[in-house]
């Protein structure tokens, strides 16, 4: 594959301190500083990168870096504030897929990052270009390369010649190496938080004099909140505002703040930024809303510039309610409650709902952000905040936008093993469909692409705010269950009723008990107790007699969750027994959740304090604590499942496929459907079976081919083609069971009559045998990347729309739930006596359709209908696929948005 030198657009990124720095390619213009970057350097530091301590060097490494573009070289600088800091290079020479690599780092920066960093984007350039490997010397003595290197988690080898090192290093992408990746930007993103979340000092800058302002309001909360750290106003009207002295500038505060708060017009907002990065802010909160386009992209030219984070704009604030701290930089009406919840929402009214109903339930807040309009700091940086401040042990997200899922569903996977993650699906009605003709592109809705999202991460999506305290309050404080068995008590028949259909509604078992269990529970019930599931207890059950029957029912170990549902009565009343006591002061009763419904309940959800410090959720419906079961069932299932991996897979050729790709896009500039000769091409660097085809543009072409393709029983079959056809069978261009010459000329003039200046020849086949007809594709979704969907297929794919869907690459788990997940399954696996299908071979090609997808951002749309599924194997009876022009971007390249 020929290297060619594409222009990478610069892009901000943090170092291992937190501070940020700029990427960008080297121009001419930058031969100056370079040159002076290698001036600057102590001797030792020149004879390290040079072998020798020569200035003549410097120049001379000046010049190349600044040369015109030429094939298979690349350099790359940092700077921050103008200021140059690193230099990385690299140079195939004469070689194809290798490429020499050497780095410099200024004096006074070592240790931080910087050249990890230019690194990382050199790997990333050097893989588009095909690059296979780097290889660099280095003296033996340069123990900071050398560990830089082998820290990249890349496989790296030494050969050690006399005084120098040959090191070569492998570029094979590779979970080890994401995961390095990861951590490095982990470390970096939770450093560069510290002055936003953690600040010693803090600035408001626009807290008015009179009450009514967002400013005045923040100060408020900031002062009352007892803020243990430095607390200014910025306004030049006053001395002092709520007993808080205040200043005429930034640049006039008696220290520079870490955090400074922005409630200034929209029109004021730029210069305020300049000002707060040239006095050496950190972090800015800017609250304001309405700022127009060169506005904000001013307020985040001035962020980058100086290397500040930003919550908003357009935001309610945010909070670190550690006692140590108490940071309530909100103009919420309340102060949150310490606890160990996590929150990040992008809607400020949603925020203090969860705000108000986290307090109200005792769960509390670690830490909060309304991200806003989300310039900056987003769900994924708080979610790397939370997993490290020692705090947080519950995370909630309201999300309307995801900056970079792909990079946010890795960094969630990891998270939602320590921690729960719980999100609101916002905005499922928006699920247009795409305004395309494939079959693929109209199946791929919103929903269901988030919907993958959140399965494969791990994450809990739930339908509402309610919905979602309802969870985080059983999820808070209950273990979880170890199936979805849960076993109904009540003291009223009717609530047992109710809470069966809820918990059978909600996807969860009622087993029936055992009959030693039956009648161990009819021995310590009242007379008249029906014991079955549910287990109604009658309303003359006292306080012990429900705690007896509890016990016993914890013990066994056929249910995984136990549901009480009680009514209040007048019997319990006069004997002055209190059911809900039996729930709460009984102890040993911590190895599987156990939830209340109380039907008289006023609020929707609340926990119960019980013995050992602990709580039970109580709530006033049935369907809500069954709701939360599943959910806790759902993420105990997940959390014993091992991650999945994304298998090798044999026989691929992806740059025989990149070149298919880039030939057909240099005819065609602007995209398009790929003739069936170009699609059987890319298909076959995949390994995707497809059933044997001929292509014909004449009547005695037809014939020929149909000649080589009849089967043993003669029959072939017949396909119209031309650029964008999909439906084939609504638009009637098929000819189905083809027998003899004659047939096929008549088929062939029939096609090409009504067809007639459309069609540029015709597709022939044998006839399938019979099988199960499947539907797989790919989308690749502007903001998710490549979504891999499979279901029923055939004509009535779209009618029934029985499909699952996973965001690629899949790995083994998401190929085993997208077989498993639609209606159709059953077929699969031999329902009705067919037998099972190959589903060996179903994996490889839903595995290898998927590798395809993200090898290729260019591939806009695969379809693949039908697929037929036999017990002898998978086919590919028809498949269409659409590229379009893209510029590949890595999506886990660290950088800031």
């Amino acid at each position: 594959m020929p290297h060619h030198v594409t222009d990478r657009p610069p892009v901000h990124a943090l170092l291992a301190d937190g501070t940020t720095v700029c990427i960008r390619s080297v121009v001419a213009g930058d031969h100056d500083q370079l040159e002076g970057l290698y001036e600057e350097m102590s001797p030792e530091n020149l004879r390290l990168r040079f072998f020798a301590a020569s200035h003549r060097s410097a120049h001379l490494a000046a010049d190349r870096a600044c040369a015109p573009a030429r094939s298979g070289y690349r350099a790359l600088l940092a700077e921050t504030q103008g200021r140059v800091v690193g230099l990385a290079e690299y140079d195939t020479g004469d070689e194809k897929d290798a490429a020499e690599v050497s780095i410099a780092v200024a004096d006074g920066l070592h240790h931080r990052g910087v050249g990890t960093l230019l690194v990382e984007h050199l790997v990333s350039a050097a893989r588009a270009e095909g690059i296979r490997a780097f290889e660099a010397d280095a003296l033996s003595e340069n123990h900071a390369v050398l560990k830089l290197f082998a820290d990249l988690g890349l496989r790296t080898t030494r050969r050690f010649e006399g005084p120098e090192v040959r090191c070569t290093i492998a570029l094979d992408q590779s979970d080890t190496y994401l995961t390095a990746v990861e951590e490095r930007g982990r470390a970096a993103d939770v450093a560069s938080l510290e002055p936003l979340l953690r600040p010693k000092a803090v600035a408001v800058i626009g807290a008015g004099r009179k009450p009514g302002s967002v400013g005045r309001a923040i100060l408020h909360q900031l002062h009352a909140g007892r803020y243990t750290g430095r607390l200014f106003a910025v306004n030049p009207a006053a001395h002092a505002i709520l007993g808080v002295p205040s200043y005429s500038s930034v640049g006039a505060l008696p220290r520079t703040p870490d955090l400074a708060v922005l409630a200034v017009p929209a029109a004021a907002i730029p210069e305020t930024a300049e000002e707060c990065g040239k006095a050496g802010v950190r972090a800015l909160l800017v609250v304001t809303a309405g700022l127009h386009a060169d506005q904000a992209q001013a307020l985040l030219a001035a962020c980058r510039s100086y290397g500040m984070r930003l919550v908003g704009p357009n935001c309610l604030g945010i909070s670190n309610a550690d006692p140590e701290l108490s940071l309530d930089a909100t103009f919420a009406a309340g102060h949150p409650r310490p606890g160990t919840a996590g929150v990040a929402v992008q809607s400020g009214g949603v925020g203090i709902a969860l705000l108000d109903g986290l307090s109200r339930l005792g769960i509390g807040v670690s830490s909060f952000a309304s991200l806003g309009d989300k310039f900056d700091v987003s769900g994924n940086d708080m979610l790397q905040w939370w997993e490290s401040d020692g705090r947080t042990g519950l995370a909630l997200l309201h999300l309307e936008s995801f900056g970079n899922p792909r990079a946010f569903s890795r960094t969630a996977r990891r998270v939602t093993r320590r921690m729960p993650l719980l999100t609101v699906d916002a905005g499922r009605t928006d699920a247009g469909r795409r305004a395309a003709a494939s079959h693929t592109a109209a199946a791929a809705t919103s929903t269901m692409t988030r919907g993958a999202l959140f399965t494969q991460a791990g994450i809990t999506a739930t339908r509402s705010i309610g919905e979602l305290l309802e969870t985080a309050a059983l999820l808070h404080s209950q273990p979880l269950p170890a199936g979805s068995r849960v076993a109904i008590i009540t003291n009223a028949g009717g609530a047992g009723v109710l809470a069966a259909d809820a918990c059978a509604e909600a996807g969860l078992s009622l087993p029936t008990p055992t009959p030693a269990l039956i009648d161990d529970l009819l021995a310590v019930l009242p007379d008249g107790a029906a014991v079955g599931n549910p287990v109604d207890a009658t309303a003359a059950v006292t306080e012990e007699q429900l705690t007896d029957c509890l016990d016993r029912i914890m013990r066994y170990g056929g249910v995984d969750a136990v549901l009480v549902a009680l009514v209040p009565t007048a019997v319990a009343a006069a004997t002055g027994d209190d059911l809900v006591r039996a729930l709460t002061r009984a102890p040993g009763r911590r190895t599987k959740p156990i939830v209340a419904v109380r039907l008289e309940q006023g609020l929707p959800v609340e926990l119960l304090p019980a013995t050992e410090d602990g709580t039970i959720p109580s709530y006033a419906e049935p369907q809500a604590a069954a709701r939360a079961l599943a959910h806790a069932a759902h993420r105990a299932a997940w959390l014993a499942r091992p991650a999945g991996t994304v298998p090798d897979l044999d026989g691929v050729e992806t740059e025989r496929a990149r070149t298919v790709v880039e030939t057909y896009l240099a005819a065609h500039p602007d995209g398009g459907w790929l003739d069936p000769r170009t699609c059987a091409d890319l298909l076959s660097c995949y390994g995707i079976p497809q059933i044997p085809w001929g292509w014909a543009e004449t009547e005695d072409d037809a014939v020929l081919a149909a000649d080589r393709l009849r089967g043993f029983d003669g029959r072939v079959v017949m396909k119209a083609d031309w650029p964008g056809l999909v439906h084939k069978s609504r638009q009637h261009a098929v000819h189905l069971d083809l027998r003899g010459d004659s047939q096929v000329r008549a088929a062939y003039r029939d096609l090409e009559t009504r067809f007639a200046g459309q069609m540029t020849g015709v597709v022939l086949q044998p006839l399938a045998a019979r099988g199960t007809e499947l539907f797989a594709g790919v989308v690749q979704d502007e903001v998710f990347g490549p979504l891999v969907l499979f279901g029923l297929g055939g004509t009535a794919t779209e009618v029934l729309a029985d499909h699952a869907a996973r965001l690629a690459p899949l790995t083994d788990h998401d190929v085993h739930d997208l077989i498993t997940s639609p209606r159709c399954a059953p077929l699969l696996f031999g329902a009705h006596g067919n037998g099972p299908v190959d589903l060996g071979e179903l994996e490889q090609l839903l595995l290898r359709l998927s590798r395809m997808a993200a090898d290729l951002p260019q591939l806009a749309e695969t379809d693949f209908n039908p697929v037929l599924a036999t017990p002898g194997g998978v086919t590919v009876l028809d498949a269409r696929i659409r590229l379009a022009p893209c510029r590949p971007q890595d999506p886990y390249l660290r950088r800031l948005r």
